[in-house]
């Protein structure tokens, strides 16, 4: 019997984190009678006088927020981070360790209109959001060793609240994901003189199987060791290493090309498209500031979890906690879907 990968299962190794990723694409064949979401329509009014993060409403705190026009930005009114918290004491069991975290929570609201996503915004104004997240960037890395910038869609995602907005975390140390990142794209760039997502790039343009995007700016691809079922990464074609490195142009093409993608999410299903999605790139601070970053490529992230339609989603549970991720359709199958279905005109559009 000859290997078929949209056939038989196997496993693909992600050379980002160094785990392995389980693939079972004839599980895409068994019938679905567990739990189904309700299909997320953008079924917001544009205004609601409930919403404290509509202009002019205020908080649960007592504070107003202001009649914006644009973006907003604010501190968190529940942050998990603080600055002015005390240092835990010093511990000498090393099964009981235990160390600092200070840090800052921010709320962006993307714009005033609550009934509004990314993809039913304009390009233009993608490429204000784009500019308020570089400008939150180059306050908050001056301080702090990384600044997660993330945007959970949904509330299949865990989003409590519809209005457009995103968060932006900083932290006083490097979080586990980005301290992954850190090792393997260092210990790759120490041994090929490279760095791994640009030479990804190549192979993935070489390749032209998992490519849902491409501009001379961006390439959007399901990663080969994708886990999610609709999982894409956005990278930088220009060596940028963080987003506060992007020049206007390479701004304007992200901002079409988040809109194209994020189109293309809702119109796969037909809804709002549930998802999580966060920018990587070299940690920042003053421990950071004359470090390489040569090993570093600015790119993003999307996580979705719906798997068949708008009602079906994955779950990572049972074996995906206890032993290792697992996928069912490919991500070569997961890209054409994604590739052929249309970028340009949302479908709410008349």
């Amino acid at each position: 019997m000859q290997f078929v990968a949209t056939e038989h299962q196997h496993r693909r190794f992600n050379p980002l984190n160094g785990q392995w990723v389980l693939v079972c694409p004839h599980r895409t064949q068994r019938p679905w009678s567990g739990q189904q979401e309700k299909p997320q329509k953008n079924e917001v009014p544009e205004f609601d006088p409930s919403n404290p993060l509509c202009p002019g409403v205020t908080r649960p705190n007592g504070i107003e927020t202001p009649a914006y026009e644009s973006t907003y930005v604010f501190d968190n009114d529940f942050p998990a981070l603080v600055e002015a918290v005390p240092i835990p004491p010093n511990g000498d069991d090393p099964l009981f360790q235990i160390a600092p975290a200070r840090g800052n929570c921010r709320v962006m609201c993307f714009h005033p209109k609550s009934n509004l996503t990314l993809p039913t915004m304009s390009a233009a104004e993608i490429e204000v959001v784009i500019d308020e997240w570089i400008r939150q960037f180059n306050e908050l890395s001056a301080t702090y060793a990384w600044v997660q910038i993330f945007e959970n869609k949904g509330a299949s995602m865990g989003c409590s609240n519809p209005h457009p907005h995103c968060q932006i975390w900083s932290c006083s140390f490097l979080p586990t994901e980005p301290q992954l990142k850190q090792e393997r794209l260092r210990a790759y760039y120490t041994t090929n003189e490279r760095p791994l997502l640009a030479d990804y790039v190549e192979r993935e343009l070489q390749r032209q199987e998992r490519i849902v995007i491409e501009n001379p700016d961006w390439l959007v691809v399901v990663p080969f060791w994708a886990t999610w079922p609709f999982e894409t990464m956005l990278i930088s074609r220009n060596n940028n290493k963080r987003i506060n490195d992007l020049t206007l142009e390479q701004r304007q093409n992200l901002a079409r090309t988040i809109k194209e993608l994020t189109t293309k999410y809702d119109n796969l299903f037909q809804c709002s498209f549930p998802y999580s999605m966060g920018w990587h790139g070299a940690p920042t601070g003053p421990e950071h500031a004359h470090a390489s970053s040569a090993h570093w490529t600015l790119h993003a992230v999307y996580y979705p979890p719906l798997l068949r339609s708008a009602t079906v989603r994955k779950f990572m549970v049972g074996f995906e906690l206890l032993a290792m991720a697992q996928r069912d359709l490919t991500p070569e199958q997961a890209a054409q879907r994604l590739r052929e279905v249309d970028g340009t005109r949302h479908y709410l559009e008349k």
